[in-house]
């Protein structure tokens, strides 16, 4: 993929928390017929099942759900703290209703037979190995409910990662 360079996800030192939390996010699925992108800035890298993974929390009235779930596979896309205007566009309005990358610049780029974005330092394509509806019955706390006002309740994916994309 032109201007990146594949690498070990162990290259990268960046914490998850400024990664995810502080610096956000796009998930992103599809291909070439069509794809969404969504701004998230919940979800974790980790490891599990003997895999390097990422965790990602998608609500079921967004877009990109369905893209995520027809192929399974997305990519998470990291701009170190970049973007985040655009990034704010991606994340309170649909692709149903707007097109992203005209509305935002950012443009797609084809890798792995799924999306990422390429003004990204870092993209990392994911294989779904689980998904999971949040049930609230399994909240301990209490207060996670002012998250949910609507009650809709996240779907978590858990994807290995397959590939680790760097820019160079």
């Amino acid at each position: 993929m032109k201007g990146f360079k594949e690498v070990n996800i162990r290259e990268i030192k960046k914490s998850v928390q400024e990664m995810i939390s502080d610096d956000w996010m796009l998930i992103t699925a599809g291909d070439e017929s069509g794809w969404n992108t969504m701004t998230a800035s919940w979800g974790g890298l980790g490891e599990i099942w003997g895999k390097d993974a990422a965790f990602a929390f998608i609500r079921p009235q967004r877009y990109t759900l369905g893209f995520v779930e027809k192929s399974g596979l997305f990519t998470l896309s990291f701009f170190g703290g970049k973007y985040k205007d655009e990034m704010k566009i991606c994340g309170s309005k649909s692709g149903r209703d707007i097109d992203k990358s005209a509305e935002t610049g950012l443009k797609p780029v084809f890798i792995d037979s799924t999306t990422g974005i390429e003004q990204a330092e870092v993209i990392m394509v994911c294989r779904t190995m689980a998904v999971q509806q949040i049930d609230p019955e399994g909240f301990i706390d209490p207060s996670v409910m002012k998250w949910y006002p609507e009650n809709d309740f996240h779907k978590v994916f858990i994807g290995a990662i397959e590939k680790v994309y760097v820019k160079e």
